[in-house]
């Protein structure tokens, strides 16, 4: 006799006992019963931002995927983005309601990452940091280096909340005002970068090229305009399936990313929704930090050149 299908919230599931991923340790059910568990949480994150996710299909490698299938169900809501690296019109899903996200989960998708930008809006919603730990660093390097930006933005009378990555490092959001200007954020962040570069930079670096950064925390301040981060409660693909998570600044110190797990994070959030609780209002961002961010080069392109500058000087030996 056929086994009986399963849906959930009108969408029909399939092969939920199969191992989500290599090194997984959870079920694709698991990865259902996490997401339908954290919906009232995840939503309103997601809710009208153009949406990439990153799927793992049985045999495959992980892909992120941005562009929707065309066998995509038409009451998954969309929104038309001009890709001007690919000359192309993508169509991005937002993810409003529960029966998305149920079946995004159905398809393997893992990892959730939202535009910083609402759907036909121009104006990023926050300034983001992403601070990633040398190759063998302990987190407590990540925590102090998260502290440096603490110091600086308290120092110009701003705020941000910080939730693990969900792999070794942690991200910083700042909530913005609405009319913030998107090369103004960019801006911003370089120079809160440098600022906190400058409180210690034997822990802290923004060296962007790999080589250049000799076992210090990278600050990464290029998650700006176009660019996507992990959302708060988004499982990853790593070994034993970690989620980003929320976690005050007093907590920091005293937790590790791989507490945070689709198999643990459920009962530890309780109730709560920490990640809405955390985040401050939005803000304007201070005159000094934009004024001073206009005089960094945007670490990508000076990467780039900088590359360049070194290739060529190995060619003449």
């Amino acid at each position: 006799m056929a086994a009986k299908k399963e849906e959930r919230a009108g969408v029909p599931l399939s092969s939920l006992d199969d191992e989500l991923f290599p090194d997984a340790g959870v079920t694709k059910r698991e990865l259902i019963d996490y997401l339908d568990a954290v919906r009232d949480r995840i939503l309103p994150v997601l809710k009208d931002r153009p949406l990439s996710v990153i799927r793992v299909l049985r045999g495959q490698d992980k892909f992120m995927q941005k562009n929707l299938p065309k066998y995509t169900p038409e009451w998954v809501a969309r929104t038309e983005v001009w890709a001007e690296a690919s000359h192309r019109q993508v169509s991005y899903a937002l993810c409003n309601d529960r029966r998305t996200l149920i079946w995004f989960g159905n398809q393997r998708a893992v990892e959730y990452h939202p535009a910083l930008m609402l759907a036909g809006e121009h104006h990023p919603t926050h300034l983001i940091m992403d601070l990633d730990p040398p190759e063998g660093g302990d987190f407590s390097l990540v925590v102090g280096a998260a502290e440096l930006i603490k110091r600086v933005l308290d120092d110009i009378g701003m705020a941000g909340a910080v939730k693990t990555s969900g792999s070794k490092g942690v991200h910083i959001f700042v909530p913005l005002a609405p009319d913030s200007d998107p090369a103004d954020v960019a801006a911003a962040t370089r120079a809160l970068a440098a600022r906190a570069e400058r409180l210690d930079p034997g822990l802290a670096t923004t060296a962007f090229i790999r080589e250049d950064r000799h076992g210090k925390v990278f600050l990464d301040s290029t998650r700006a305009g176009g660019a996507t981060v992990v959302a708060a409660y988004s499982p990853r693909v790593r070994p034993g399936a970690p989620v980003s998570f929320p976690v005050s600044w007093a907590d920091l110190p005293k937790i590790k990313p791989s507490d945070f797990t689709v198999r643990t994070a459920v009962e530890l959030l309780g109730d709560r929704d920490p990640w809405a609780e955390a985040l401050p209002e939005p803000q304007t961002l201070d005159a000094g930090l934009v004024e001073e961010g206009h005089t960094i080069p945007i670490a990508r392109v000076a990467a780039m050149h900088e590359g360049k500058r070194r290739k060529r000087a190995a060619e003449k030996g």
